[in-house]
């Protein structure tokens, strides 16, 4: 029955373009919050009436920011092709779409940082100076903690955006799913090989959202 509504589906492919896409997802997400995470906290350090409120730093950092995040990702995975071959050594495949795919996600996940350590009560922050600590400590054991709710949905937004960067990955080879979808499903005009890989992502992106979801409220104060 299974064959005869998808025949042009072969699942062994299916199951190795999962697993790459899996791989995509798991390796640009965590250089993304490794490099996200202290740009973010730089961004709302250097922000205005912050510790270290530094208008011209805060600008660039900015400015950086909106342009990484304002050029298209289709265009950023072409741009990046010759310094993706210099850092992984392809451009190709699952290992390939990593450098801009955590290029591309990087800026979004330090904004969404930013606008969580905003959300953390200045007086927390006030009566952990007022104590005696260190910056590295207000950081550490304040500002990290308190905005753990919002990290963790910011993680979750990002998580789902490189979902759907690694679909698009696939127009240049990127490998995954979306590979698949464009080699089979619109390069060989097979719908049944399109529906599957699109029923796939949106699965994946519902699983993503329902952890995030849980474990925001999980870490968010009662």
């Amino acid at each position: 029955m299974l064959e005869k509504l998808l025949p042009n589906v072969f699942w062994p492919e299916i199951w190795q373009a999962s697993l790459d896409t899996l791989a995509m997802l798991g390796g640009s997400l965590l250089f993304t919050v490794l490099f996200g995470l202290p740009l973010g906290v730089l961004l709302f350090l250097t922000g205005p009436r912050q510790l270290f409120d530094h208008k011209p730093v805060y600008r660039l950092l900015s400015l950086v920011v909106n342009v990484l995040r304002s050029v298209p990702f289709v265009i950023l995975l072409i741009l990046m092709i010759p310094l993706t071959e210099l850092i992984v050594g392809t451009s190709l495949g699952a290992i390939g779409a990593i450098p801009p795919l955590v290029v591309g996600a990087t800026p979004l996940f330090a904004r969404l940082a930013e606008t969580a350590l905003r959300e953390v009560d200045r007086g927390i922050i006030e009566a952990t100076q007022a104590m005696g600590a260190s910056t590295r400590q207000i950081i550490l054991a304040a500002l990290l903690p308190e905005a753990r709710p919002g990290l963790l949905a910011a993680v979750t937004v990002t998580a789902i955006t490189l979902v759907s960067y690694t679909a698009m990955s696939g127009l240049i080879g990127g490998g995954g799913l979306g590979d698949l979808a464009v080699r089979y499903g619109y390069q060989r005009y097979q719908p049944d090989v399109m529906a599957v890989t699109v029923v796939l992502l949106l699965v994946l992106v519902q699983v993503l959202q329902s952890v995030g979801d849980r474990l925001v409220i999980r870490f968010s104060r009662k």
